[in-house]
């Protein structure tokens, strides 16, 4: 995540000021809210945990949306916008294992 963070957010900031304050800064928010939920899942146990892993996984859907946004626009590569799918989609493929380990633990399938 920290990668991830490192290398989209000096992007965004190059992003056509005209969307600086709605989409710009919707996707920074999701990137960091991300990055805040995986933390508190990180630190915490039992239900706090499982709901920081919740949140983690819809700021990661918005995440995913704002970056497509971003690429259709043309504001990213196709290069970039691979590169981006990239960490993105391995940040979803953990989260996804946490999320099925912690469904496991608490003794339900469901």
């Amino acid at each position: 995540m920290f990668d991830l963070l490192v290398w989209l957010l000096p992007k965004a900031e190059r992003f056509p000021k005209a969307y600086r304050f709605t989409l710009t800064h919707r996707l920074m928010n999701a990137a960091l809210d991300l990055q805040d939920a995986l933390a508190e899942a990180e630190t915490s146990r039992g239900q706090v945990r499982r709901r920081a892993l919740s949140a983690a996984d819809r700021h990661l859907a918005r995440l995913r949306i704002y970056v497509r946004l971003v690429h259709h626009w043309h504001w990213l590569t196709s290069g970039q916008y691979e590169h981006v799918s990239r960490m993105i989609l391995e940040i979803g493929r953990l989260l996804g294992g946490w999320l099925k380990a912690e469904q496991r633990g608490k003794g339900g399938s469901g």
